[in-house]
Order: C-alpha cells, then structure tokens, then sequence
C-alpha cells in the first residue's frame, strides 16, 4: 500500500490557547487576497445555486466578504447578475442606467422596478434633459411618455464631476432629493451619486469595495464549454474575480484554462480549484493562478469521497497547500467541511487566508429559493453541484461529465434541505464572532498571526465528545451552535 500520511480534518484537532493581551473586538480580519482586492472578513460565499447569486453577493460585500455568481445560468443571465452587485452601491455611478424624453412610463416602470432604482436621468442627443423619479410615475398610465412627467433640465440639481462628498451631501439636504447628476457645462451625463449609496456607506464601513466605490464580487466558470463567451460577458460586467471552478482542478484542461485566461486577462484575479495536494497548488500557481481554492469531498452535501473514494481530510489538504504556497504570491482558501465558527478558525490556523461557505449560508433569507414549510418548519432547499437536479441545470462540466445525458449523470452531490435562518448579516456576525474569540484566545492580533502563531493538538473521539454540549437537554438553541 502506497500510504503517504495519515491525515486530520477540523474535529480531529482543537487550537491551543495562549497568552493574549488583545480583547476580539479589537482583531483585524482583513486580508490581502491579491493585486488589490482586500476583504475585510475572510469570507466567501460558494459558487452554488442555492447559496450565490446577486441579492447575497450585495449583503455579503457589504460586510466585507466576496460571493462568486454561480454558472447554472447562461452567460448573459450570469452577467447580468454581476451588473446588479456592481450597480447596486457606487460612490458615483459612472454609466446610469438612463432613458428617453421618447420612452413610456411603463417601460421606466419595469426598469426602476427590476433593478431596484428610484429613478432615471433622462438623455437627449447624449445630453440630459431632466429626471424621472419613480414617486412620479406612481399614478401614471403605462402609456403616458416620459417628457410629460419629468423633472425638467431648468429644474435639474446638479453639481460638477469633480464636487466634493460634502458638497453633494448639502445639496442632497438642503433639496431633499435622493440623487445628484454629475454634469459638465454642456451638461453631458459624468455620473450619479445617490443617497442611499452615501447612507450605505455609513452604515456598512467594512463594505468590500472597488477602486469606483461599487461592491466586489466574483464569479465562476468552467474549463471548457461556453467559458469564452462567459468570460468576455463577465469582464465586461465588472466582475472582479473569476473562478476557474471544477472538481478536480489538478487536471489538464482546468490548467489550460488557468494559464489562457492569464494570458489573455493579465490583471485579472483568478482563484483555480478544488485541490488536495501541494503538486496540485504548484501547478495552478504556475498556470498563473492568483488564488487556490482547497476542498475534494468535505461539504456536506458533497459525496465524492464515497463515490469516487478520493480527497484528503481538510486540515492537512490546507496546510500541505499553505506549505506549498509559502514564498508564493498565491493565497489559499479553504473550501467546505465548515460547520462552526471554530471551523474557520481551525482552518485559518491550518495556512488559509480565508474560507469559502456554502451550507452555512443557504437558508439565509438572502439566498436563491422559496421558505418551505415542512412539519411546521421553515426550510430553503440547499443541493450540492455535483447533485443529479444541479448537474442537469448546468454544473455537469464542473464534474467533467458535460455532454452526457443526464441519465448517465453520475453524481457527487445530494440535494436536500436546511432550516430557515433569516438575515445572513446574523450569521456572518455569529461566524465572524466565532473567529475573533479564536484570536483573542490564541493572541493573534490579526490573520498573518492566525495563520502561524496557534498550536494543535490532536484530540480523540472522547475528547470532541467532551467539546460539545453534553449530558444535558438544550432548551434553548443558541444562534450559533447546532448539531
């Protein structure tokens, strides 16, 4: 037998505590990820069907993390759910969505309606002409035109593109209006700042923001297909990460992928996975890869190991690839097998800079899907990709097994569901509480510490036993522990 270690995952092991004198709230959780993509929780939401797409990526940028668009989508679907994320908070909008003096009142009904607006600048021959806001358009017929309801050019409050914060906000106050163009004297459209973007920013300062003020986000592709297209719609978008995503991503085509993609987008962050092994790290790494993404078969909803009989404990598939990686400007996230904040913790102290989450984000109110009722129960559906629904939606390439029928799909992945949690804010508050208590047990003033000051120990069956609750009946389930 070829037997080359025996290896650990998250229950296997507990952190050592240290000497501290740093209190949680004072922990820094913010990580250089690549280039200039800074997160300020080290948290990503997973590229699946039941967990990502535009409403969770907004509420996930906003506290400081990363969602990446799944791609059980067409391409320009998956675009447009990128655009929404980019759309959705910008210290100036740079290209607003505008309309016509021509256009109906129906059609700048559906437009605010679908993208959540409070209105549009109204455009001419490229210059404006006024603004429709959407309080105006309440009690109007679909067929009433838009230069008979909007408010016109002479009555416009405008300011110059280079106005300062300040500047803007008085003007905002002072004509309690909720928008602001941005003209030059010609009155050319330069921009729009919104007060429900300056409010976002005081009520979110930890939000994951580009050099433009608008919120990250990534999204996934796969290593063949319609990939091309994807990617030309995606970068198009504003999408700021791509994830080259994929079962196994030591394998030739994901690297092929990998190394195209780095050639043809340069500054482009790319994140390439899953692996397991420190070869693999190394061969995504010289393909051009920015990120790794670690995990073969720890989700929960994830039956590769069994199926397939492959993967590696998570513990030791994070830190043998952080080991790799060391000297490297490559990062490392860990993907999956997360069930506790303690979790993260584990898996951050094992070398990742940061985790991905699927399970603990589903049943969100924020995620994709209806609240089921079952035995009296609130639920949200939560299917791996590998699961035979989520392959024949899109996914099966991602399990190299595109262009099957999907009776001869075979699948890594069970579909199921999970109880409702309401607003992710309160989960991703509980996880991130989780992590600084970690730190202010271990000493570790911020991630670069976590990721080399704390100590394992290796426990036994009887010790995770003694970890969790026992020997009592909880009569009252708390926010963040649930077994």
């Amino acid at each position: 037998m070829r037997i080359i270690e025996e290896a650990l995952t998250f229950d296997d092991v507990l952190l050592v505590p240290d000497y501290s004198d740093i209190l949680p709230r004072d922990v820094d959780l913010s990580v250089q990820l690549a280039r200039d993509i800074r997160l300020n929780i080290p948290l990503f939401a997973a590229a699946m069907d039941t967990v990502s797409e535009a409403r969770l990526a907004i509420a996930l940028a906003q506290l400081g993390g990363i969602a990446i668009i799944h791609k059980n989508m067409t391409p320009e679907q998956q675009a447009a759910e990128v655009r929404k994320v980019k759309r959705f908070e910008s210290g100036v909008i740079r290209d607003p969505l505008t309309t016509t003096p021509n256009t109906t009142v129906g059609e700048v009904r559906a437009i605010t309606q679908e993208h959540k607006f409070s209105g549009l600048p109204v455009l001419e021959n490229g210059k404006v002409v006024g603004i429709v806001p959407r309080r105006d358009l309440r009690y109007m017929e679909d067929d009433v035109l838009v230069r008979e309801v909007m408010t016109p050019q002479a009555r416009l409050v405008t300011a110059k593109e280079n106005a300062s914060t300040e500047e803007i906000k008085a003007l905002l106050h002072k004509h309690r209006i909720e928008k602001v163009l941005l003209v030059d004297d010609g009155f050319t459209l330069k921009g729009l700042v919104t007060v429900k973007d300056l409010r976002s920013a005081r009520d979110y300062p930890l939000a994951c923001k580009d050099q433009n003020e608008s919120l990250r986000v990534g999204a996934a592709i796969g290593p063949g297909g319609d990939s091309e297209r994807r990617i030309e719609l995606l970068t198009a978008a504003g999408v700021d990460i791509i994830v080259v995503d994929t079962a196994h991503g030591h394998s030739k085509g994901v690297l092929d992928r990998v190394r195209d993609l780095r050639r043809q987008h340069p500054d482009l962050v790319i994140v390439g996975g899953n692996i397991a092994t420190a070869d693999a790290a190394i061969a995504l790494a010289d393909a051009g890869a920015d990120v790794v993404k670690v995990g073969i078969g720890p989700g929960s909803i994830c039956t590769t190991r069994i199926v397939a009989g492959v993967g590696v404990p998570q513990i030791s598939a994070v830190s043998n690839v952080a080991q790799a990686m060391k000297g490297r400007p490559v990062t490392v996230i860990a993907d999956g097998g997360l069930r506790y904040s303690g979790d993260i913790a584990k898996a951050i102290a094992a070398g990742a800079h940061a985790v991905m989450v699927g399970g603990l984000l589903a049943g969100t109110e924020e995620s994709p899907g209806e609240v089921e009722l079952y035995e009296g129960r609130s639920y949200k559906a939560y299917r791996g990709m590998g699961s035979l629904g989520a392959m024949s939606a899109g996914s099966a390439d991602r399990y190299f097994q595109g262009g099957q029928k999907a009776e001869k799909f075979v699948p890594e992945g069970i579909e199921g569901r999970v109880p409702y949690k309401g607003a992710v804010s309160a989960v991703i508050e509980q996880l991130m509480g989780g992590l600084r208590s970690s730190m202010g047990y271990t000493g570790c003033r911020n991630l670069a510490e976590m990721r080399e000051k704390p100590r394992f120990v290796r426990i036994s069956n009887a010790g995770m036993q003694e970890s969790h609750v026992h020997d009592v009946t909880i009569t009252k389930e708390p926010p963040n522990y649930r077994r």
